[in-house]
């Protein structure tokens, strides 16, 4: 299992795709398979069956597909889309940004 440099709740760009040039925020990471999960990209539609013992209707729902972790890119407060590097402070590791070494929000 591979680690990610993209944690959940970071802001992403999408660099390549038909959704090229979108930002969201990281919805969920699959480590093991290399991909995220980003809000309002890569929405495709899927048949939803309605249950019998739930309330749940029926029909066609949209929702988003996992895109591949090196598709998007990291988005800095300051610089826009950025690599992810590490810098180790005292005894902790922390991600910082590649252009101008600012600190990126840890995951919570």
């Amino acid at each position: 299992m591979q680690s990610l440099n993209i944690h959940r709740n970071d802001t992403v760009k999408v660099l390549t795709g038909s959704d090229r040039g979108k930002t969201g925020r990281v919805l969920r990471v699959f480590p093991d398979k290399g991909t995220v999960l980003v809000e309002h990209v890569r929405v495709v539609k899927k048949t939803v069956s309605s249950k019998q013992g739930q309330r749940t209707k029926g029909g066609i729902a949209e929702q988003e597909s996992p895109i591949n972790v090196s598709n998007v890119a990291v988005v800095c407060s300051t610089c826009g889309p950025v690599r992810v590097g590490y810098k180790i402070e005292g005894s902790t590791k922390v991600r910082v940004c590649k252009k101008c070494g600012q600190a990126l929000p840890t995951k919570k």
